[in-house]
């Protein structure tokens, strides 16, 4: 006798199928043996010569379509998944919904894969630019996946990598090169975090406040040994680029900044000779500040890097020691027609740094003749070209570089909004793009290393995000996880006796030691713990606005 199906066993049976499209795990026996699930295992052996196991499971929605498909034992697929190419499943391993695995790819046994997982096992030829891509053929190296590995959610693993046995890939990474046997690995490019098994270094707000406490501690009570290691007859020098040991006005200025931020003057000097002798260097005729005092062309001086930073770091000197610039900065105050022409003929398509570089001088000299001169009418012509000139898309000024990426507008984003946006205490015109430039930089430097950790590299990264902070609190987590990665291995960096090295590898210099103090500051500052370190950047680094309305 025949028995009718009632409509709620039914409904249970049709709940059930769609369940299964996002859970297949829950599958049964009756299950893996429902006629329409054998039907589409059979449609696969017979189009692509599929060797599937009795216990293996392809949901309903799963969009296969293979050259070459195997499963093990109680591997499964699962609905809205798209699996194509030549695809190899060990035993219990899964493809989540959403996942997309294509191309030629390996996975051995117990391999999860999760949601929005995109394992992409070929690769589009681009080299030859005149023709266009989709003409150029594909490449497929294949992608190996071993035993026991946990692809997370919205990975991507490009062809030609190989991932070792019991490794884990966070969430979000993007794999480019192999990941080793039971490595955890993260990030963008994806880099190895620790091994598992390994305990996790601690970096909670404790153990960041206890190596800011020390490290403060450290250069407390070293700093005056530190800055006696470079006097020499009255004046300071310092290492160059090129490992050499010379004086320079620089070297005196970063002296008496480091000393400044322990509140403090350099041992021994005298502050009337030390204004004389640094307002002496200003030429008259342009107000810049050459490293040897020499009445030069304007054009000419205006074309030295070096007179330019001095306005900074001679002019920030002179403040902590209670004084001026001697005259106004001639060079600066300029009508809009000028100031256009000088700006716009900037480097900016390839050195954007140093086309920032020289904004930062003309907004600290417009800083310096409104404060001491009562010169204003440059400021408005300046805001009015930064405006029209910034890039709405990227948020910076400046063209990245085929060899250094986003590098040089970024480090040139830093110095230009330094002299100008935060110091006058100005809204930048496009914070969540530059936010996303900065970051996207910081990404494809892996967070810099080797050389490339190095205190210009580091501080165009945390000035920025502190600045930007002020107007919004977008993508902070990922600012403080910066901030707390820059405190976390200062204390280790720090040379006892000798302070900072500019950059990892290279000798401890004292421009070294005043821009990492620095930079450790602002990344304390970020976090709400500037106050339990003991140094506070009071020129060129400062973080403060004036204040003054100007």
């Amino acid at each position: 006798m025949d028995h009718a199906i009632s409509p709620q066993a039914s409904a249970n049976e049709e709940k059930e199928a769609r369940r299964l499209q996002y859970l297949p795990w829950e599958r049964v026996a009756s299950d893996l043996d429902h006629p329409a699930h054998l039907a589409r295992k059979a449609a696969l052996r017979q189009s692509c010569g599929a060797e599937l196991a009795e216990t293996s499971y392809i949901a309903e929605n799963a969009a296969i379509f293979a050259e070459s498909l195997t499963m093990g034992e109680r591997s499964w697929i699962a609905g809205q998944a798209l699996v194509r190419g030549e695809i190899i499943l060990g035993d219990d391993c899964s493809v989540n919904p959403y996942a997309c695995v294509s191309g030629k790819v390996t996975c051995g046994n117990g391999v999860r894969i999760a949601s929005h997982a995109s394992i992409v096992g070929f690769n589009h030829g681009f080299d030859d630019p005149a023709l266009p891509i989709h003409r150029q053929g594909v490449v497929s190296l294949g992608i190996v996946i071993g035993d026991d590995v946990w692809v997370g959610a919205n990975c991507v693993i490009l062809d030609g990598v190989t991932i070792g046995n019991g490794a884990v890939i966070a969430a979000g990474a993007v794999v480019t090169g192999d990941i080793p046997a039971m490595a955890i690995a993260g990030g963008v490019p994806a880099r190895v975090l620790r091994s598992r098994g390994s305990v996790p270094r601690q970096s909670g707000a404790g153990d960041i406040e206890e190596r800011l406490v020390r490290l403060g501690q450290k250069a407390k009570e070293q700093w005056p040994d530190i800055l006696a290691r470079w006097q020499t007859q009255g004046f300071y020098e310092s290492l160059e680029a090129d490992g050499i040991r010379r004086p320079a006005i620089r070297h005196l200025c970063d002296a008496i900044e480091i000393a400044a931020g322990f509140g403090d003057l350099p041992p021994g000097l005298d502050p009337a000779e030390t204004v004389e002798r640094l307002q002496g260097l200003q030429d008259r005729e342009t107000g810049l500040f050459p490293e040897e005092h020499a009445l030069v062309g304007g054009r000419v001086l205006r074309d030295d890097p070096k007179a330019l930073y001095n306005v900074l770091s001679v002019g920030y000197a002179l403040e902590l020691l209670g004084s001026s610039p001697r005259d106004p900065v001639q060079a600066a105050d300029l009508d809009a027609g000028e100031l256009d022409k000088w700006l716009s003929a900037l480097p900016w398509q390839n050195r954007a740094w140093h086309a920032g570089s020289v904004v930062d001088a003309v907004g600290t000299a417009i800083y310096f003749n409104a404060r001491y001169f009562g010169i204003r009418q440059s400021r408005q012509a300046l805001f009015e070209w930064l405006k029209r000139n910034a890039n709405s898309v990227s948020g910076l000024w400046g063209e990245p570089t085929a060899l250094e990426g986003w590098l040089q507008p970024v480090n040139g984003f830093y110095r230009l909004t330094r002299g100008t946006y935060a110091q006058f205490g100005i809204a930048l015109p496009h914070p969540h793009a530059s936010l996303e430039t900065v970051h996207l930089n910081y990404r494809n430097h892996n967070g810099f290393a080797g050389a490339k950790y190095n205190a210009c590299n580091l501080l165009d990264t945390i000035h920025p995000l502190l600045l930007i902070a002020r107007q919004t609190d977008y993508r902070r987590a990922d600012g403080e996880t910066i901030a707390r990665t820059l405190i976390a291995r200062a204390l280790d960096r720090w040379r006892d006796g000798e302070g900072f090295a500019f950059a990892d590898g290279g000798e401890s210099s004292l421009q070294g030691t005043e821009m990492w103090l620095s930079v450790i500051h602002l990344a304390a500052e970020f976090l709400g713990l500037a106050d339990q370190f003991a140094f506070i950047p009071k020129g060129v680094h400062r973080t403060a606005t004036p204040g003054l309305g100007l």
